[in-house]
């Protein structure tokens, strides 16, 4: 999945919670959210910034986050949906999400979770995303069924 395609989906799934994310959406996206983050800061300093000097010389400034305040509103709901669907890419229920709470240890793993390749085949949360259609049974696909084998012929 390209960067593009990337934001593009997960904005489209905006709070699509089911379903799996593969990878590269996933840090595309979290690629995508940082940089702009960035950048909105920057502007942000620019237009709504502050600069306070004190005495001997110090100087202080602050900086009123608009710019970047709306945008982490915006993406905080598809940025917990496609963490969501990456866990579930890893067969991990969306319930580890909530890891995160525990002070560090917590961000850890999951950025373990979610730097593990995903199952293979389908798996209890859907196709997998790398090989959609893929089959497989009892979890997703329709797998192998008599209409789906070719017939032999018969000497």
């Amino acid at each position: 999945m390209t960067f593009g395609e990337s934001i593009k989906t997960c904005f489209s799934k905006y709070v699509t919670f089911s379903g799996r994310a593969q990878r590269s959406e996933f840090w595309w996206w979290t690629l995508f959210t940082w940089v702009t983050s960035m950048v909105l800061s920057g502007v942000d300093s620019v237009l709504f910034g502050t600069v306070t000097t004190y005495d001997g010389g110090f100087e202080a400034s602050t900086n009123t986050p608009i710019l970047s305040g709306f945008f982490s509103l915006a993406i905080l709901l598809p940025s917990i949906s496609v963490a969501v669907r990456r866990l579930h890419d890893t067969d991990r229920s969306g319930w580890w999400y909530w890891i995160v709470l525990i002070p560090l240890i917590g961000f850890i793993v999951l950025i373990v979770f979610w730097a593990t390749k995903g199952t293979g085949g389908p798996n209890r949360f859907g196709d997998d995303p790398l090989n959609p259609g893929a089959g497989g049974g009892r979890y997703g696909g329709e797998g192998l069924t008599a209409s789906s084998i070719p017939s032999v012929p018969r000497d």
